[in-house]
């Protein structure tokens, strides 16, 4: 079976918010809604989904009409950036570009792309050795961290070249088992309200 892992889509930029507290602009509750009433959606049986705002509330659209109930994990969260705060669009850019290309050092205080990769796999990977491969699951999170998950199942060194498209509200597919190891990419990014469930 498969298994998808979601960013967030589009969210209320507001930089006297802290970025985890962010929500889901009227964009993106739109295109969350749009693929919900997708049936590879009615088909998922798990839906686990880091703690920020953003994320839950793509995960509660989902998971409503999947009819489940999303789990939180803390620890699929995105990579740490509190030590910067918020960075406008552009600078935000830049300091991505380098987070990627040097992933063995820390941008300006943030968390290392080598850290936080060994936290998202570490993550899935409990979540996949208690989960019957059979059924259909869904991680919902956010694009830096879905990046670092992607290049360690594409079997990739760390890298930009695996970044989703801008805006966010993307998935890949991987086929399904027990063990992270064994899981294979079966689809690159494509927006969630497009895909169609083909692995």
């Amino acid at each position: 079976m498969f298994g998808v892992y979601i960013t967030h889509p589009q969210v209320t930029i507001d930089p006297a918010v802290p970025v985890p507290d962010w929500g889901l602009s009227e964009t993106g509750l739109a295109r969350t809604r749009q693929a919900a009433a997708l049936s590879w959606v009615r088909h998922l049986r798990r839906i686990v989904s880091s703690a920020e705002r953003k994320a839950i509330e793509t995960a509660e659209i989902l998971a409503d009409a999947a009819g489940v109930a999303p789990d939180i994990d803390p620890a699929m969260h995105e990579n740490d950036r509190s030590a910067t705060g918020f960075l406008p669009p552009p600078a935000f850019e830049e300091a991505a570009d380098w987070f990627f290309a040097h992933p063995d050092d820390s941008f300006h205080g943030w968390e290392r792309a080598v850290d936080a990769q060994a936290r998202i796999v570490n993550a899935v990977s409990k979540v996949l050795a208690g989960h019957d491969p059979n059924l259909p699951i869904a991680f919902v999170g956010h694009g830096g961290v879905g990046t670092l998950l992607k290049c360690h199942l594409a079997r990739r060194p760390i890298s930009r070249d695996c970044d989703q498209p801008g805006g966010g509200g993307n998935l890949f597919a991987f086929r399904l088992s027990r063990s992270l190891a064994e899981c294979r990419l079966a689809c690159d990014w494509t927006p969630m309200e497009f895909w169609q469930g083909d692995i």
